[in-house]
């Protein structure tokens, strides 16, 4: 199977078994608010997240099928960072993925509810052993691990960095606590829940953390390049953004041609650091797909 092909196979996995969360238990006339959800969770996107659960998981011998909801958790609790982070309030964003953001077409209080409740219903499945199909105490560590990431010391920690950094410059060692926190947290815990449902030796688990964080790195300087050489329509958000709020960047620190060069660096380490895998599926190529990507 081709990258493409087990792309679209994960995405599709994914997709399909969100649409199944995202409906209310009971519908008691609150069902704009799974609308909502629906409606940021199948905006499309690379399904970057779930694919390297799935596929982690996958390369370690583990049953993708119980890795399934920990993937759609992740990717719920992804979709409420993102129409948080596009609220007046945060960027201010008015499109996302092409489309108008949560917020421009349901409203700012129902935007925030809808993050909520994509955050909430993130652990309600991951908790659910009936779901997971996993032991007590891999689906406990998957949890905490997965709430660490997403919570002050992992992604909301890096977004208070975020808004901090604001009309300020900072440094470049400043940028990259950010940025492993706001964007790379995210990335490495979907390694490591695929680790650990996979069944991981410890060389194997600290292995992916070391990938994660390589392609985490390149893929937020590939996005602060996009943001200035991309095209609006194939991006999906307005070009410009970063410069236009003030936001210190790795291009504004590095300059362009050396980020362009880090990204192939940190791809090719991405892609090196997988040696303790006897079959790493397709992660090498899709590190190395990540350096020139357009969207």
């Amino acid at each position: 199977m081709t990258l493409n092909e087990r792309l679209a196979a994960y995405s599709k996995l994914v997709e399909d078994k969100l649409l199944t969360y995202i409906q209310p238990a009971e519908d008691k006339g609150q069902g704009i608010i799974f609308e909502a959800c629906r409606y940021s969770a199948m905006a499309g996107g690379k399904r970057l997240r779930p694919a390297l659960v799935l596929e982690f998981c996958r390369i370690c011998g583990g049953d993708q099928q119980a890795a399934l909801p920990f993937a759609c958790a992740l990717e719920m609790i992804h979709t409420y960072s993102l129409i948080h982070d596009d609220l007046p309030c945060m960027d201010n964003d008015d499109l996302r993925r092409g489309k108008p953001t949560n917020h421009k077409v349901y409203g700012e209080a129902t935007a925030v509810l809808a993050g909520d409740g994509l955050l909430n219903l993130a652990f309600e499945t991951a908790s659910d052993s009936a779901n997971t199909g996993v032991s007590a105490e891999t689906q406990v560590k998957a949890i905490r691990a997965l709430s660490r990431a997403s919570g002050m010391d992992g992604m909301i920690g890096g977004q208070v960095l975020d808004m901090a950094a604001e009309e300020t410059q900072i440094s470049l060692d400043q940028l990259k606590t950010l940025q492993e926190l706001k964007t790379g947290a995210l990335i490495g815990v979907a390694a490591q829940l695929g680790c650990m449902i996979g069944g991981a030796t410890e060389e194997q688990t600290a292995a992916a953390l070391e990938y994660a964080r390589c392609i985490g790195l390149a893929f937020q300087i590939q996005d602060d390049i996009l943001d200035i050489e991309g095209d609006e329509e194939t991006f999906g958000k307005p070009i410009g953004s970063d410069a236009e709020s003030g936001k210190s960047t790795y291009p504004s620190l590095l300059g362009l041609e050396r980020c362009h060069e880090l990204v192939h660096q940190l791809s090719r380490q991405a892609v090196d650091a997988l040696a303790p895998f006897a079959d790493a599926g397709i992660l090498p190529e899709l590190a190395l797909s990540l350096a020139d990507r357009k969207s």
